[in-house]
């Protein structure tokens, strides 16, 4: 497989750029993984910002160039303990899409003689891969981050839930809470939950502590039913 870079790239330049700061810079010196937390969070987030904006390409090229600086910086501790290196991260996440993409790639990385014509078949030839590459998951929470925000871990949770063939019964839920029917529109929904903050916050409730809680309780019934 060929390597990501060739001599004299942009990314090669990057490269050594961050190699010669960590090696002559303190502050870019001090770094560890841990210290790196926060900023990989700030600008992931700014790229989504970004994005929502509207913002202009040259704006948010450089909210990407952050972004990937993270994965340098990372890659580099790596490498200094003698781990892996950029390189290594490369051609990993490159193998992992051949090979979770099978209605794209042969085994060998060339392209199929034909391709999915749906979205929903190449879902469903997706989380056969998966379930291929990791038989003994059986949970289908399973690789949810933990410190994934309340709202997008309670997404991915149904959304794996109803991949998983689970009984999900969200009109019925509503009905059970007392709140009305979900709007049709994504401004209209926001409206909603912003109230329903709104609320919690005048009852003395934190409303990101409580859909946490809500979404490991609807984690432990499905796995208890599945």
């Amino acid at each position: 497989m060929p390597t990501p870079t060739s001599a004299n790239s942009p990314l090669d330049q990057l490269l050594g750029t961050i190699a010669a700061l960590r090696e002559h810079c303190p502050w870019m010196g001090g770094l560890t993984h841990e210290s790196l937390v926060e900023y990989l969070i700030e600008e992931a987030y700014e790229v989504v910002d970004s994005i929502e904006a509207g913002a202009v390409d040259d704006e948010l090229r450089g909210e990407l160039g952050d972004v990937l600086l993270q994965v340098v910086l990372h890659a580099r501790l790596a490498e200094e303990r003698g781990s892996f290196d950029f390189a290594a991260v490369a051609r990993g996440i490159n193998d992992k899409m051949v090979r979770r993409n099978r209605h794209v790639f042969k085994a060998d990385g060339s392209l199929q003689d034909s391709f999915p014509s749906s979205v929903e078949e190449i879902i469903v030839k997706w989380d056969a891969a998966k379930r291929a590459e990791k038989p003994e998951r059986k949970d289908p929470f399973e690789g949810i981050p933990p410190h994934l925000p309340a709202l997008a871990a309670a997404q991915k949770s149904l959304d794996r839930a109803v991949r998983a063939g689970l009984d999900v019964d969200a009109q019925g839920d509503l009905a059970a809470v007392g709140l009305p029917v979900v709007p049709a529109s994504e401004e209209a929904l926001g409206e909603l939950l912003l109230a329903v903050v709104a609320g919690a916050r005048e009852q003395g409730l934190d409303a990101e502590r409580a859909l946490r809680a809500a979404v490991r309780s609807f984690q432990n019934s499905q796995a208890q039913t599945s």
